[in-house]
């Protein structure tokens, strides 16, 4: 991002500066002297924190300011009560864990109705995905730092070596 006095200029766009003189399209081409005689300036914006971890804002240069990691754990009660970051977490992973059991629900409906059998790669495919989900829960309930937390989210590095526990659930296979 380039700035001339404060206002954002676009390489390969032409602007008009405080005298009113109109610079063209390729002013981005001049040597930093150049630029820098003229007043405009080169922003490198910080990259963001994780959202998911931190709230911030940002600054016209793309400075971040107000970094403030999530809170953790719960605070108020009642209708006023806000959700940590740990009660939020661990609702999404049930609500996966749902929404991936969902798929073969049919399966325990047929058997109740009918009695037919589930099949056995199903049924501890269903098992694997419960006890993933009681790991993830547990993984998360035992956090005491923001930092804690970011180590859980699934990563795969380049030799597809995996670190993190969450969201890395169990396939059903064929």
């Amino acid at each position: 991002m380039w700035k001339y006095h404060n206002v954002e200029i676009t390489p390969g766009k032409g602007f008009v500066d405080t005298n009113g003189v109109r610079h063209p399209s390729n002013w981005h081409i001049w040597s930093d002297e150049e630029k820098t005689k003229l007043g405009i300036k080169e922003i490198i914006p910080e990259a963001e924190p994780d959202s998911r971890l931190y709230s911030w804002t940002v600054d016209s240069d793309g400075k971040i300011q107000n970094k403030k990691a999530r809170e953790l754990d719960d605070s108020g009660s009642g209708e006023s009560k806000v959700l940590g970051l740990k009660s939020k977490l661990i609702q999404s992973v049930k609500d996966q864990q749902g929404s991936l059991l969902s798929d073969t629900d049919w399966y325990i409906i047929r058997k109740a109705d009918k009695g037919t059998a589930i099949p056995s790669n199903i049924q501890t495919w269903r098992d694997a995905i419960r006890t993933k989900a009681t790991e993830m829960e547990t993984a998360i309930s035992d956090c005491s730092s923001i930092d804690d937390i970011a180590k859980l989210w699934l990563e795969v590095d380049i030799d597809g070596k995996k670190s993190g526990i969450l969201y890395d659930w169990p396939s059903l296979g064929s």
